[in-house]
């Protein structure tokens, strides 16, 4: 076992936790890639999730959403990429219903405890025979081939596992989440899967999650688009054999300081990977006046299009910044407002300062770029990722369908 750090857990190497299986491979919806997968744990798990907020919600969406709903279990998921069987009426609801059985059958598990996830092209129907015929070639593995079939746009999975210790158990938290475009969650703009053999109740599960989704993936943008089939699911078996995590111990602490670190560097590894991106945005806003205006000043900032340009053209220009600042409803004194880019002061009380131009533009070549805001207005802060917009993001969409 890992040494834990101060902060009560540890990043580790890629590894699910115990009793969790998966597998992915490639069934001909995708070119010569993997794109269909499953995930599943060998008991039934305490579950939640948080899911998109777009009217037009897929038929694999509002399925899990149900089965989580009734009683805050799940033991396997379905997954597949390249099409999201959405829009897809009566034969799309049908299709996802069959998915389920199939998986039951094949788990021997009542189909309320199947879940199903898709991802891909919008209004197109899932070739059934290809699921059906794939269904019997995936196996309980303990690899990450299924993290490699989801994705669609994405340049790579994204991936992180940690460990704590809970009563002296340890316990593993790992998740996977793939997204690229059309991220602007509400909840959520992409699929996120976090697994964990932690003993916790769903409906607490479900609070912890709700919560941290909040302040890491509904505060990612990379283009103002928010999808019809996303969710962000969390199953947790208990098969660590701690005590149940219970709000108000010590225990539960250390698992909520760990999940909010996992769905973090998920939230940020996709908005690192935005379509035709770059390089990184993260912005932290101090003293606002409430949390929320915090948030949502971190949010417009990364999510202006003229900002993210700017970005990518390494082009200091504050002036962006500071009118998306004032083009929110947050409440600020429009007198106090500094900005800094990568640690270079630029504004302070709301007025230009001189700087080395040449240094800054030097400094927005990196990868990762940091916008800092002070508001001097209360005590609350906010954060969000972002990335910059390039001219490959308008190639990649302008031949998305084909």
């Amino acid at each position: 076992m890992p040494v834990l750090t101060s902060i009560k857990f540890q990043k580790v190497a890629f590894q699910w936790p115990v009793g969790f299986y998966s597998d992915g491979i490639h069934i001909g919806l995708r070119k010569a890639k993997p794109d269909f997968g499953w995930l599943f744990s060998k008991v039934p798990a305490a579950a939640a999730g948080t899911y998109t907020t777009n009217q037009f919600q897929a038929a694999p969406t509002k399925l899990t959403k149900t089965m989580i709903n009734q009683n805050h279990q799940l033991q396997g998921l379905l997954l597949n990429s390249a099409i999201a069987n959405s829009c897809t009426g009566q034969q799309g609801w049908d299709n996802a219903l069959q998915e389920q059985r199939w998986l039951a059958n094949k788990l021997a598990v009542d189909p309320s405890l199947i879940g199903v996830a898709s991802t891909g092209l919008i209004g197109a129907q899932l070739p059934m025979a290809l699921i059906k015929n794939g269904l019997p070639q995936l196996t309980p593995t303990k690899s990450d081939a299924v993290t490699y079939a989801v994705l669609t746009t994405d340049k790579h999975p994204k991936t992180i596992s940690v460990q704590c210790e809970l009563s002296g158990q340890l316990v593993t938290i790992t998740g996977f989440a793939k997204g690229s475009g059309m991220i602007h969650p509400k909840m959520a703009t992409m699929l996120g899967f976090v697994t964990t053999d932690a003993q916790i109740d769903g409906e607490v599960l479900q609070d912890l999650l709700s919560e941290n989704v909040d302040s890491t993936f509904n505060q990612i943008t990379v283009d103002g688009d928010t999808s019809t089939n996303d969710m962000v699911v969390t199953m947790a078996n208990g098969l660590a054999d701690n005590p149940t995590v219970v709000p108000g111990t010590s225990d539960y602490e250390v698992f909520n300081q760990a999940l909010h670190y996992v769905l973090g560097q998920l939230a940020k590894q996709i908005a690192a990977d935005g379509e035709g991106a770059t390089k990184l945005v993260e912005c932290n806003v101090a003293h606002a006046a409430t949390a929320l205006d915090g948030q949502q000043v971190a949010k417009a900032i990364v999510g202006s299009n003229l900002v993210k340009a700017a970005i990518f053209g390494e082009d200091p220009n504050w002036g962006r910044i500071i009118s998306t600042i004032g083009a929110t409803d947050a409440d600020i004194d429009i007198n106090q407002v500094d900005i800094a880019m990568n640690g270079m002061p630029l504004v302070a009380a709301s007025l230009a300062l001189p700087f080395d131009e040449a240094a800054v533009k030097t400094s927005l070549k990196q990868a990762q770029i940091m916008i800092d805001v002070d508001l001097h207005h209360g005590t609350a802060h906010g954060q969000a990722w972002g990335c910059d917009l390039t001219y490959n993001y308008v190639k990649i969409n302008a031949s998305y369908h084909t």
